[in-house]
């Protein structure tokens, strides 16, 4: 019997499609052409995440608001589990070698640690670990 998965959606302004691409594949994550073309590429995160990565012109179809310069603005904080402390430093590891900055400083709580990078348009992304004994049902 199906059963309906809530899914997220992030839609995500970009000034270069093909190197934004470049990256995210190159960071492991693949693209879903159904739903990608010359305006907009599918990055498939997981089986329930998805970053819709848009030109700006395009982008700017779905709002009335100004487009955030998001290297001088904040305009999310994107956070993604990871499953340990070590797949943690490789996704952040691996998105800073291939172009990402880094964001923000190291947290290392014992239970939980994180990093963080900004991608190529400066979207901010944090990388989390949390320790399962600590997560309570």
């Amino acid at each position: 019997m199906y059963q309906y998965r809530q899914m997220i959606f992030v839609n995500l302004a970009v000034n270069d499609l093909d190197a934004s691409k470049k990256f995210f594949t190159e960071l492991g994550y693949t693209i879903n052409p159904q739903f990608s073309d010359d305006n907009a590429a599918s990055v498939v995160i997981s089986d329930t995440i998805v970053a819709m990565l848009m030109t700006k012109p395009f982008y700017a179809t779905f709002t009335k608001k100004e487009i955030a310069d998001a290297r001088t603005t904040s305009e999310v904080l994107i956070a993604l589990s990871a499953e340990s402390r070590e797949k943690v430093d490789e996704l952040v590891d691996r998105a800073l070698s291939l172009g990402a900055t880094p964001s923000g400083e190291t947290q290392d709580h014992g239970f939980m640690y994180g990093r963080s990078f900004d991608d190529l348009d400066g979207h901010s992304w944090e990388v989390v670990w949390m320790d399962p004994a600590m997560v309570r049902d």
